[in-house]
């Protein structure tokens, strides 16, 4: 296999937000924000949701806006890593 190829096997879902913590140790809370319909009137409506990626050596700092990558599980909570 060619470095093509392995990067198209990783997969996982990948999303880009805004970092809100970057308190913890090797760990940045991102917020990724989106628009959904609502069902019944069809408007749409921004809503957001936090994740927390595994960021080392805490390069990212407080306001950035950063593309996160599903991975494997690296702990309780953390199932992304900032790319």
């Amino acid at each position: 296999m060619n470095t093509e190829e392995k990067s198209l096997k990783k997969g996982g879902k990948s999303m880009s937000g805004v970092v809100v913590s970057d308190k913890m140790k090797d760990t940045a809370v991102v917020s990724v924000g989106r628009f959904i319909k609502h069902p019944k009137y069809g408007k749409y409506y921004k809503t957001s949701k936090k994740y927390k990626a595994h960021d080392v050596g805490n390069t990212k700092k407080i306001g950035e806006k950063v593309i996160i990558e599903e991975c494997r599980p690296i702990s309780k909570d953390k199932h992304f890593r900032i790319v």
